[in-house]
């Protein structure tokens, strides 16, 4: 893959982004009354760069072309939103899974269900309209919701287990999972104070 054939690839997957971007931006200011605060704390959003594309075909063991990349990527386009509570991650998701004109490719709860090591989030990779002088074709954007405590310990635990060489990995881990479950409960406390939630939205 040229650095050409890339920058021409991902520009679809851009526009994804930012109309996904868009749409949750109104959620974040009217999905609940005024007096239930908003739902979200920031957004940040970011395309794959080609290094690291490549890289993900070759442990799939496909060519790191653009057409594999079109074929077994689904996050090439991410975004991840912050929000303050679980109850605001629940009650977005499915507010954007009532847009009709987005389509549910894949979900996965690790709030339910959290992950061996203790990470939680939920995942939702949904298709994006993006229309084109000759036509319309759907692009997958693969959205991370968190609450502020996840993506704290989702940052520290990459930043501690993965990115020094430590010999006492094992005995780590296990202290940040305890963490995870600490933080379950300080997150569980705090909801309990905030303000009971009036959806205003259909979307």
């Amino acid at each position: 893959m040229t650095n050409e054939e890339y920058h021409t690839f991902i520009q679809p997957y851009g526009d994804a982004s930012d109309v996904l971007m868009a749409r949750l931006n109104v959620l974040k200011h009217n999905l609940y009354s005024e007096t239930s605060g908003q739902p979200i704390h920031n957004i940040q959003n970011r395309i794959k760069k080609k290094e690291s594309m490549e890289e993900k075909l070759r442990k799939k063991k496909k060519e790191p072309t653009v057409m594999n990349a079109k074929d077994y990527l689904q996050d090439i386009a991410g975004i991840r939103v912050i929000c303050y509570f679980v109850e605001d991650i629940y009650n977005l998701a499915e507010a954007l899974k009532r847009q009709a004109d987005l389509i549910v490719i894949r979900e996965r709860d690790y709030i339910s269900a959290p992950k061996p090591n203790g990470y939680r989030s939920y995942h939702i990779i949904v298709g994006i309209p993006v229309y084109c002088l000759d036509g319309m074709e759907y692009f997958p954007v693969e959205i991370q919701l968190r609450t502020m405590s996840m993506d704290f310990w989702a940052s520290m635990e990459h930043r501690i287990l993965y990115k020094m060489e430590r010999d006492d990995r094992e005995k780590l881990a296990e202290e940040l999972k305890e963490y995870a479950e600490h933080l379950v409960k300080i997150e569980g406390k705090l909801e309990q104070y905030s303000v009971g939630h009036t959806i205003l939205m259909e979307t």
